[in-house]
């Protein structure tokens, strides 16, 4: 990922030297496995474990002499042994460190994951309840609907990312799995207690059958949940797009000082922010249809699957570790219109509330539903074609007057009685 989305600490883990580093963890903990099942000498273990090491420009260019990751770092790490660096590798396949060690780097990125999906809560939260009872229109269509509050339009917001919290979880279980089992997985080279025990060691999960790989319908999920997770903010951040329009202007994303819209036009101030998120969560997207397609290796395995990883496992943690830094940093400093929200619920006439006065007339005018119906659409049809009230409209009605008292129509047309289960959905969320 570009360093203009990447932050450090995530970023430090899908670094060149934190990858090696993971890679050397698991070669030394396999050698400290085969020490206890008596084959490697303690000794030697000892001074795999203390001694150790590699350098990445090394490793860099043994590569490009034998086109071989594991190969190249091997050399490496040996140059730092003497005798005992035999024992480094034993019984082992390239994808018992590789996969093993990605574990490792999948599940402490989900960790920092899980941290900002915690940060994004709470500040959704907090949003929500300052908002609670703040009436707005609510939209379908896009097109006015019935009155709600912006409160409750972002308890939406602050359910869903509990339930992100949940799939990472799951999706976390999932990936923080290794396999020591040698090739083709039948652990005829390692045998199943040394992947126990350095599993154990590690953390991880053990892959029940591994063949050569851990299988990739584990990555498919972790990366399909991320984007997921992404999804979820390009909806939220769709939502204050279409909010801050100039038409609408309900509510904006912050505009720091000194800061520009345009390079052309000065009064601009354009929910760029959320417009970036809408566009990284395409890409995330992405990467999750080419992890599923990651899923159907040859056989036991084949490596078409490794050329994308590179890419897409560190991108996507990189990505969504921003994303969500980035929206938590929007929802902290939205800038929220309460009096703009009820000019516009006004606009439309007064038509938000005729489901309102369809209910009291058959409820209490005792009409029958679909002439009630027709009556009250005929004169929202009226509003709106010649801008007129609603309520006028209705009141010089006689089948409408006949049929409902002043009191009882003007009551129809009254915000507030939208906000009275308000507090029954907060409640749920434990709000």
């Amino acid at each position: 990922m570009i360093p203009r989305y990447s932050r450090p600490e995530m970023a430090a883990l899908w670094t060149d030297q934190a990858k090696w580093e993971r890679w050397l963890q698991v070669e030394i903990a396999v050698t400290n496995a085969w020490a206890d099942e008596g084959v490697v000498p303690a000794a030697d273990a000892d001074k795999i474990a203390a001694n150790a090491a590699f350098v990445v420009k090394d490793i860099d260019r043994y590569q490009k002499e034998v086109h071989h990751d594991t190969l190249a770092f091997l050399r490496s790490v040996n140059e730092h042994l003497g005798d005992e660096g035999r024992w480094v590798h034993h019984g082992l396949t390239t994808s018992d460190v590789w996969d093993t060690a990605s574990a490792l780097q999948l599940r402490d990125a989900a960790s920092l994951l899980e941290a900002d999906l915690e940060a994004l809560e709470s500040k959704l939260v907090d949003l929500t309840r300052a908002h609670k009872h703040t009436i707005c229109v609510g939209r379908t269509h896009g097109v006015h609907a019935e009155p709600t509050t912006f409160g409750l339009k972002v308890a939406g917001w602050v359910d869903e990312t509990r339930r992100n919290q949940r799939r990472l979880a799951e999706a976390k279980a999932q990936i923080a799995v290794g396999k020591i089992s040698g090739t083709v997985g039948t652990h005829a080279t390692v045998p199943a207690s040394i992947e126990e025990r350095v599993c154990a060691e590690l953390g991880l999960g053990v892959e029940p059958v591994s063949y050569q790989v851990v299988q990739r319908d584990r990555h498919a999920q972790f990366v399909s949940t991320l984007a997921g997770i992404g999804a979820s903010l390009e909806k939220f951040a769709t939502e204050i797009r279409h909010l801050q329009r100039t038409e609408v202007r309900e509510v904006e994303e912050p505009f720091m000082p000194g800061q520009a819209g345009s390079s052309s036009m000065p009064h601009k101030r354009n929910p760029e922010k959320c417009e970036r998120i809408c566009g990284q969560a395409r890409l995330l997207r992405a990467y999750a249809t080419t992890s599923l397609e990651n899923v159907a290796l040859w056989h036991e395995r084949d490596i078409s699957h490794t050329s994308t990883e590179r890419i897409v496992l560190p991108d996507a943690c990189l990505l969504l570790d921003y994303m969500l830094d980035l929206f938590t940093w929007i929802v902290g400093g939205l800038e929220v219109f309460p009096e703009r929200m009820l000019r516009n619920l006004d606009a439309s006439y007064g038509l938000v509330y005729s489901q309102r006065v369809l209910l009291a007339l058959v409820e209490q005018g005792g009409m029958q539903r679909d002439a009630a119906y027709k009556l009250v659409q005929a004169h929202a049809m009226t509003a709106w074609n010649e801008e007129r009230a609603f309520l006028d409209l209705l009141s010089a009605d006689p089948t409408v007057t006949s049929n409902l008292s002043p009191d009882q129509l003007q009551d129809c047309f009254d915000a507030d009685f939208y906000l009275r289960n308000i507090d029954g959905s907060f409640e749920r969320l434990g709000i």
